[in-house]
């Protein structure tokens, strides 16, 4: 697909050529944008932080969707299409954009069509115009204009605007929480690089597909192996916001004309606002409409929790660093929302941090302990440093947890990294929290595990 690109840039170039010679001046200042806005609020230091980044680093109706996917599968080719930037009764695009969405982006040449309807994802939006082409928005990361297959960028486009092009089939995913989207999209098949090996998968679709060749090791998200990238005509790389620590890194893949994407969908602080980022992934690979049945399936079984009893038990999340400081959710998380919504409470009410834009943060053994002691319920938090197997582990990290009432009365329990890595069915984690609250059957457990002496 790059080569095309390459050749079309060429031609292009070469056009101008022509022109400038038979003109004699002139100058194109229009250039591929493929770079992401950075988040200035994150460390570049590796802490605990930092831990939970690397974690977190899907029903509404879908008219806009099925449109525009419509548009992009039947559109044909370049010639036969519409000239671009013109509506039905001749106004520019720009105009209808602002009578019928006043926040869609007016992109000169192209003619603003619809907007993809959301319910519950704050961190993303996703304009569709005509032709087929879909401008995804995530603040804070960037725009970045889909072009369907046969077609090119709108001339003069903004150079902010990082350009992906269709199809994708050469994918090198860093943000594992994206791939259970991608599977459950039935899309898996463009994802050929990944920032984990096979072992680092807690998911089974990766496992299958990397122990069958269908996707490769390309390094980690930190040290990329930038000549794999560039011999399998890597069309775009799909980050968690752990790039953002390693700036020269994303700054060297763009260089090598591979657009960047970062997901941020770990920072939606609701269950249902997470996985309806299954829908702009829908949008990537052209299949809104199974990105709609995807999420209703998820949001079922959500609203089916409405008659969840509160059992006024209190819980805490957690993991603790090798220097004995201790990495929990923000009360504002989607943690706390999944506890509330399982019939819990979590114990930590003010857990804050203004400084960081990330969805957990540090305490001290000592302030945790002040607050937490009393919790019910302890669940620790096995993402990045692996699960409990026993209490002795967790007294191991520190001997001050023998006095928490959880462990005297034996309601320790642990989560492993498969609840972050399957997104797209993450809504089970509250039930595995509700099963846990209630005493409930242990052998219907998903993600959780109640840890013995």
């Amino acid at each position: 697909m790059r080569r095309t690109r390459w050749i079309s840039l060429y031609a292009l170039i070469l056009s101008a050529a022509l022109v400038l010679t038979a003109c004699g001046g002139g100058s194109d200042s229009s250039s591929d944008a493929t770079g992401a806005s950075s988040d200035t609020s994150v460390s570049t230091s590796v802490s605990g932080s930092d831990q939970t980044d690397a974690a977190d680093s899907a029903v509404a109706d879908s008219t806009a969707a099925d449109s525009a996917n419509a548009d992009s599968a039947d559109s044909g080719s370049a010639e036969d299409a519409e000239p671009a930037g013109t509506s039905e009764d001749g106004t520019d695009g720009s105009e209808a954009a602002a009578e019928a969405d006043p926040d869609a982006p007016v992109i000169d040449g192209l003619t603003y069509a619809s907007t993809m309807k959301l319910d519950y994802a704050d961190g993303f939006h996703v304009y569709y115009y005509q032709d087929g082409y879909k401008l995804i928005d995530i603040p804070i990361s960037g725009q970045y204009l889909v072009v369907p297959e046969g077609f090119e960028k709108p001339e003069g486009l903004s150079e902010d605007i990082t350009v992906i092009y269709q199809p994708l089939d050469e994918v090198y995913l860093a943000a594992t929480g994206a791939m259970s989207f991608f599977d459950r999209l039935d899309a898996i098949d463009v994802i050929k690089m990944s920032s984990l090996d096979v072992s680092g998968w807690a998911i089974q679709a990766p496992v299958d597909a990397m122990n069958a060749g269908d996707i490769i090791f390309a390094g980690k998200y930190s040290e990329p192996d930038y000549e794999m990238m560039v011999e399998h005509d890597c069309d775009l790389a799909l980050e968690s916001t752990m790039i953002l620590h390693t700036p020269e890194v994303q700054e060297m893949i763009e260089d090598l004309d591979i657009p960047v994407m970062i997901d941020r969908s770990s920072y939606e602080l609701e269950v249902l606002g997470r996985i309806e980022w299954v829908k702009l992934y829908g949008a990537l690979v052209n299949k809104e409409d199974v990105a709609e049945e995807v999420f209703a399936a998820q949001k079922e079984i959500v609203d089916s929790m409405e008659d969840f009893e509160n059992t006024g038990k209190t819980v805490a999340f957690f993991s603790v660093n090798s220097d004995r400081s201790v990495v929990v959710r923000k009360t504002q998380d989607i943690i706390p929302n999944m506890i509330e919504i399982a019939g819990g409470k979590y114990v930590l009410e003010n857990a804050d941090d203004p400084g960081t834009n990330s969805a957990s943060m540090n305490m001290t053994m000592e302030e945790f302990y002040s607050q937490a002691v009393k919790a019910d319920y302890i669940v620790y938090n096995g993402t990045i440093v692996g699960a409990l197997t026993s209490v002795d582990d967790l007294l191991g990290k520190d001997p001050l947890f023998a006095e928490f009432k959880a462990v005297k009365e034996g309601n320790v329990w642990t989560v492993d990294k498969t609840w972050y890595q399957d997104t797209a069915n993450v809504a089970n984690l509250i039930i595995d929290m509700n099963i846990m609250l209630t005493d409930g059957d242990q052998s219907q457990l998903t993600y959780m595990k109640k840890i013995s002496e």
